[in-house]
């Protein structure tokens, strides 16, 4: 069925084209560039002077190593000193990349090493039809060098179960070993044997060269999708995804079913509300706040890197734009920060799991997540503006807090508070959260767009209601 055909939310449907041209944070940062590009925003490099070339009204954006993004408008009478609202999610998942020296052969086929990314439900990854995506290092014939992107969109890789015959016991208790018995299967030995011969021994023994780590017939699939020939190949990063597409399913197509839910789910709302609202009337405000979304990288695994939100991408951008020190102490008193990460829908297979009066549902609206350890940032003040400002769009509030004998998750909203920009945990509920396949609620889409853009729209001007000493 094609997406034409299918039916559904309209904001459902631009979810899977999104989704599934983003099997890594790269091609999402991409992605995201696109939608921002034909909303009318400019790019902007970290490396130069932009703030000498702001103009107020006018709509930016920047992207860090292709893995973060941020993005943010300026209102008419724009300022230094002026708070920055701000919807922060982040654009990785759990997943299998592919290892510096990934060359494997066993038993007649071709293999190729992987670590694990993150805290995936590995099992999950058995018998699926796999392929790669990530960004390739290429040098030109002028000796530039360049990195590049790639998908293939064929399965090319499977981890294959062992047959129950030969492993009694595994339907009750599937255990595995992700070292040894995780390993993705490429092809035959044989097919090996009519690949492109690799490069001269030369050139392989020269340091930059990853000739002699991978497969043959690795880089010469690389090289037929990048249309380079396999010697201007100097590095990688690539990462496994899951082939079947992103698609609505259930009775009323009121599920999504994807991979990567955790976090593109946020991350299109948030880049479809701020390139909707600057393209819209109420972009035309004479004051109030900066609006940003801020798209970083490696939250599964902690948010410590360049690209993470521990990184200095939004310390940056406030000291940019507010750079004296009274400037940047006022900004940061006038901010409010979003942290938009997906939470968990009650599972009516596990209900044991859930505090009994914090059961969030699938299309059931926005989930405010609470924890008084602090592992969600979420307070009193955060928790009212956000209700105000679904109230405003007539939509719908759940409420999430885990169980006193379970350990809670976290996001990107309590590192990012350190900053001293108050904060609020929110997002949408989900069912197999770190699965390769994940479900969300067709519905819950536009309620997140919905949210955001009532933030873009309204926070200051509720801000100013609003009293906290």
């Amino acid at each position: 069925m094609t997406m034409v055909q299918q039916a559904g939310p309209e904001a459902a449907h631009k979810l899977l084209d999104f989704v599934n041209a983003s099997p890594t944070p790269f091609h999402a940062v991409q992605a995201a560039a696109t939608r921002l590009e034909k909303a009318g925003f400019q790019k902007i490099r970290e490396r130069d002077e932009w703030e000498k070339n702001l103009k107020a009204g006018g709509k930016y954006y920047l992207t860090r190593n292709q893995s973060a993004l941020l993005a943010f408008t300026l209102p008419q009478k724009w300022q230094p000193g002026a708070g920055v609202s701000i919807v922060a999610t982040h654009v990785d998942s759990p997943n299998l990349r592919v290892r510096p020296v990934s060359k494997r052969t066993k038993a007649g086929y071709l293999q190729v090493g992987v670590e694990t990314y993150g805290g995936g439900i590995w099992h999950a990854w058995f018998d699926r039809d796999l392929s790669l995506a990530g960004r390739v290092v290429l040098a030109d014939k002028s000796g530039n060098f360049t990195s590049k992107l790639v998908k293939i969109d064929r399965p090319i890789l499977r981890i294959p179960n062992v047959a129950i015959h030969l492993n009694r016991g595994t339907e009750a208790d599937f255990k595995f070993n992700t070292e040894t018995e995780f390993v993705p299967i490429l092809g035959l030995v044989e097919s090996q044997l009519n690949a492109t011969p690799s490069p001269s021994e030369e050139a392989a023994k020269e340091a930059s060269s990853i000739q002699g780590n991978h497969h043959s017939v690795l880089f010469e699939l690389l090289s037929e999708h990048l249309s380079v020939s396999p010697e201007y190949i100097h590095d990688f990063e690539l990462h496994l995804y899951d082939t079947q597409p992103a698609v609505l399913g259930g009775l009323k197509n009121e599920f999504v079913f994807s991979p990567r839910m955790d976090n593109q789910f946020s991350s299109f709302a948030a880049v479809e509300a701020i390139s909707t609202y600057a393209t819209s009337s109420s972009f035309n405000v004479l004051e109030g706040n900066v609006n940003c979304i801020a798209l970083f990288n490696h939250e599964e695994i902690g948010s410590v890197s360049t690209s993470g939100a521990e990184s200095s991408l939004i310390p940056f951008l406030l000291q940019r734009l507010s750079p004296s020190p009274a400037a940047y102490a006022q900004s940061v008193a006038r901010s409010f920060l979003i942290s938009a990460d997906m939470g968990h829908a009650v599972h009516p297979n596990y209900t044991s799991k859930y505090e009994d009066n914090h059961t969030p549902h699938i299309n059931g609206g926005v989930v405010i997540k609470t924890n008084a350890k602090q592992r969600y940032a979420s307070d009193s003040i955060g928790s009212f503006i956000v209700k105000k400002l679904i109230e405003k769009k007539g939509g719908k509030v759940q409420e999430y807090e885990i169980r006193n004998d379970m350990v809670c998750g976290s996001t990107v909203g309590p590192m990012l508070s350190k900053i001293g920009v108050r904060t609020v945990d929110v997002g949408c509920a989900m069912l197999s959260m770190h699965s390769i396949r994940e479900t969300a609620g067709s519905e819950d889409v536009q309620a997140a767009i919905d949210l955001f853009t009532s933030f873009f729209e309204g926070f200051a001007e509720l801000d100013r209601t609003l009293t906290v000493e």
